[in-house]
C-alpha cells in the first residue's frame, strides 16, 4: 500500500526532452489511484461500522439504564412491602393483644362472681345446716320429752 510519504518521496525520472515519462507516471497514478480507491472504501465501511457499533451502544446503554431503574423500582417495591408487612403485623399483634386483654378481663371478672356465686351457696348451705341442726335438736329433744312422759 503506497503511504503518503511514497507520494510525497517519488521521483520520476526525466527523459531527455519532454520531462517525466509518461508510462511512470501513468502506472504511478494507476497505483496511486487503486490504493486511494480501497482506503477510501475502507474509511466508508469502518463509519458505518462505527455508526452501527454506536447505535448498538446506545441500544445497549438504554437497555441498562432500563433494568437499574426497574431494579431500582423493584427493590423500592419489596422494601415497601417490607414495610407494610410489618405495619400489618404489628396492627395484628395489637389488635390480638387487645383481645386477650378484654378476655383475660372478662374471665376475671367471671371469675369474680362465681367467687361470690360460691361464697352465696356456702353461706346458704352454712344456714341450711344450721336449720337442720338447730331442727335435728328440737327433734331431739321432742323425742326425749316424750319418752320421759
Amino acid at each position: 500500500m503506497i503511504t503518503p510519504l511514497d507520494i510525497e518521496n517519488k521521483k520520476f525520472s526525466k527523459q531527455m526532452m519532454n520531462g517525466y515519462s509518461v508510462e511512470e507516471v501513468d502506472d504511478f497514478l494507476d497505483d496511486l489511484t487503486a490504493d486511494y480507491s480501497k482506503n477510501y472504501k475502507e474509511a466508508t465501511e469502518l463509519k458505518v461500522k462505527v455508526e452501527e457499533l454506536t447505535k448498538s451502544l446506545e441500544h445497549y446503554k438504554t437497555i441498562e439504564e432500563t433494568l437499574q431503574n426497574t431494579l431500582i423500582m423493584a427493590q423500592t417495591t419489596a422494601d415497601d412491602v417490607k414495610k407494610i408487612a410489618a405495619q400489618q403485623a404489628e396492627q395484628m399483634i395489637n389488635e390480638a393483644k387487645t383481645i386477650a386483654e378484654k378476655q383475660a378481663s372478662d374471665l376475671d371478672s367471671e371469675i369474680v362472681v362465681r367467687k361470690k356465686e360460691l361464697e352465696d351457696v356456702k353461706k346458704q348451705f352454712d344456714i341450711y345446716k344450721a336449720k337442720m341442726e338447730s331442727l335435728l335438736i328440737s327433734q331431739l329433744e321432742l323425742l326425749k320429752d316424750m319418752n320421759r312422759e
